[in-house]
């Protein structure tokens, strides 16, 4: 996993059980064969997949002359059936299928990008495809072949799960009472509920005691512990890791179960929850969601599993507005926001162009609506360098 914030449907409004990314990247300059025409393109292709249906993020790069309406077509060697499409406009004759600019960024000079995303089903096979042709003029013609299953390795090796200088790291084993105590104190931060927040010894993912949260349903229903370690100056970049474990599936309703005061937002909260069944940040003071909450962002982002425990790690750039987020050692695209709006996806988030800047940790629940859960933290920590799971 690399160190550094990196850049990057399923069903609409559904949970995705099993999904898995796969990228491509087809590189090759080719003479042009008409006006209009590209000399070289590069498409990169970034498929989400499930069993039955597929997500993919289509970048297209032009390395040829600047074009002021562009035409990207691909041939699917399985059954894929496209059902949506956004950024494009998308047709599909059989295999065939043909990606047109939506107008608003049909110009493509040379070296610029268009992205666009689609969402389809298939029944017996999923193959990326491999013939893109960009205004006609192929993108692959040196005859590369893609890749048409995942890796077996992960690309990068993942930074390690000790907490090293970490400005904080808790595995709540200095915990001696049911309260929590010392570096750690309940709060409730705009209104108190009835929720509660305790130490527990029946389970934890390492050593003897958790965290354990009961969140409750109703409207803000606040309940947290929070770190009294002070994050005002750890950075430039804020990692976070923590291991979660929670019994109920995130609701349709906004919920958070991570809420950082902001110095950016006069202390308002950078949080992590849920909403539309999905993880999602939520920025508390213009109420700015990523993803965003359209059927294109929600598919980008993942459940959070219930019953076990999961490992999330977070990247936040106090320098910049871009943070990365992953879950069990796995970047989750659609939390994923590196300062280039994509329509749907972080275009929302990436409004407000200054840099969070977050200042203490809070660990727990707060609901807007529906949404009871029990909720238990532990190995926590934050610091300015990696932490691994």
């Amino acid at each position: 996993m690399p160190t550094p914030l990196l850049r990057s449907l399923s069903r609409p409004w559904t949970v995705v059980a099993a999904a898995f990314a796969l990228a491509v990247s087809l590189l090759v300059a080719v003479p042009a064969n008409g006006a209009g025409a590209a000399t070289g393109c590069r498409v990169d292709y970034t498929v989400n997949e499930w069993s039955g249906g597929y997500t993919a993020q289509v970048r297209v790069t032009n390395l040829g002359a600047a074009l002021s309406g562009w035409r990207l077509t691909w041939t699917y060697d399985g059954d894929q059936h496209i059902t949506s499409a956004w950024n494009a406009n998308v047709t599909q004759t059989g295999q065939s299928v043909t990606a047109t600019d939506a107008g608003w960024n049909g110009a493509l000079p040379s070296g610029g990008t268009a992205e666009f995303g689609l969402q389809g089903t298939w029944r017996s096979a999923d193959p990326v495809p491999a013939d893109f042709a960009l205004n006609g003029v192929s993108c692959g013609g040196d005859g590369t072949t893609p890749p048409t299953t995942p890796p077996t390795t992960p690309p990068t090796t993942p930074p390690p799960a000790t907490c090293g200088d970490a400005v904080l790291c808790a595995d709540f084993e200095d915990q001696s009472g049911q309260v929590p105590s010392g570096n750690w104190q309940v709060t409730a931060p705009d209104c108190q509920g009835t929720g509660t927040v305790a130490v527990d010894t029946a389970v934890a993912h390492s050593g003897s005691r958790s965290l354990r949260v009961d969140g409750r349903a109703g409207y803000c229903n606040h309940a947290f512990a929070a770190a009294t370690a002070d994050l005002s100056t750890t950075g430039p970049v804020l990692y976070i890791r923590m291991w979660v474990r929670h019994t109920t599936a995130l609701p349709a309703a906004h919920v958070a179960f991570v809420s950082m005061p902001d110095s950016s937002q006069g202390g308002r909260a950078l949080r992590i929850g849920g909403q539309n069944g999905a993880l999602q940040w939520n920025r508390e003071s213009d109420d700015a969601t990523l993803p965003a909450q359209s059927p294109a962002g929600v598919a980008l982002s993942r459940p959070l599993p219930t019953g076990s425990w999961q490992c999330l790690r977070f990247a936040v750039d106090t320098s910049a507005p871009g943070l990365d987020t992953w879950l069990n050692d796995e970047q989750v695209p659609g939390l994923h926001a590196d300062g280039v709006p994509t329509q749907d996806v972080d275009q929302q988030w990436l409004s407000r162009t200054t840099p969070p800047r977050p200042t203490a940790l809070r660990l727990g629940w707060e609901s807007y609506g529906t949404g009871d859960d029990t909720l238990w933290f532990d190995d926590v920590a934050v610091g300015s360098s990696p932490i691994g799971c």
